[in-house]
């Protein structure tokens, strides 16, 4: 394949997936190259943006391209949103972290909660070709916020839904899914979790109840995804790992869930009130309630 250095970071292809959800084809040819499932990129959409973490949601190495899905809950996701095909990324770093280990555990089981999709469908789709079979539990506030559920029901043999307010599925949480799954005889060999915190947490508690070994993938505060600032770090069993380096993969069971949430929840003011500018300034809209309810969330 031969490198078109011009087109590095152009946005090749863009779709909405729901109102909130974006989902963006990158032309980046060394990404694409060495990216495995559970790695992330650093980006930043415009020269004066702040760098945020992103998961790396497919690639195509052939082609060059990668492919990422975000919810638009703050300035930077908000104004990586604006951009349309044929435009570019400012830069972006990767890929970072540690990639799942992948092999047959035989039976895996696959969490999400809302954009949590995005970590677990390029995944799926690893652990199937090693020979699993796969069960998934996907949920999110309401179904309009549910994605890539047709992709996963094509790579797992059962999916089972859940929303917040009912409107498809089990009404509910995806918590309440499992456990009503694993009293009724479904097992798994191994779990895995992406999504809110909160969900991450209680979904280890069960996991752990039925000795399913559980590795949840974390979304700490992330400044350069290489270590040097410390501002990732969380405790697992006790020690303190970098998620960007060490990561973001861990085990569950090992995770301090309540260390975490406070520190992802350290700059939500601040965070609520650059969104609250960014909306007047823009004339997108208003920072109301349910605004921070989603910010909080992801």
């Amino acid at each position: 394949m031969d490198l078109i250095k011009e087109d590095f970071n152009k946005i090749l292809d863009k779709k909405e997936l729901s109102s909130e959800i974006k989902w963006m084809k990158i032309y980046h040819p060394f990404i694409a190259r060495k990216a495995l499932p559970g790695q992330f990129i650093i980006l930043r959409p415009t020269e004066e943006s702040e760098r945020i973490p992103l998961t790396i949601a497919g690639t195509e190495p052939e082609k060059g391209t990668i492919e990422i899905i975000f919810q638009e809950v703050g300035v930077t996701t908000k104004k990586l949103g604006s951009l349309v095909s044929g435009s570019k990324i400012h830069n972006l770093a990767g890929p970072l972290g540690k990639p799942v280990h992948i092999e047959n555990y035989g039976r895996v089981l696959l969490i999400t909660g809302g954009v949590g999709s995005a970590f677990i469908y390029w995944m799926a789709m690893a652990f199937r070709e090693k020979g699993n079979t796969i069960w998934a539990i996907m949920g999110a506030r309401t179904a309009n916020l549910l994605i890539l559920v047709d992709e996963m029901k094509k790579i797992c043999d059962k999916v089972l839904i859940s929303t917040d307010d009912g409107s498809k599925g089990t009404k509910g949480f995806v918590t309440d899914v499992l456990e009503d799954a694993l009293n009724n005889g479904e097992h798994a060999d191994l779990a895995i979790c992406a999504g809110p915190i909160m969900m991450m947490k209680n979904v280890s508690i069960i996991t752990k109840k039925y000795g399913i070994k559980t590795i949840a993938s974390l979304n700490p505060i992330m400044i350069d995804g290489t270590g040097m600032c410390g501002g990732c770090r969380v405790t697992i069993g006790g020690k303190v790992k970098f998620a960007c380096v060490d990561g973001p993969d861990f085990d569950a069971h090992q995770v301090d869930f309540d260390e975490l949430l406070k520190r992802t929840s350290f700059y939500k003011k601040q965070e609520q009130c650059a969104l609250e500018i960014y909306l007047k300034s823009t004339g997108a809209g208003r920072f109301t309630s349910t605004t921070a309810e989603k910010s909080r969330e992801v």
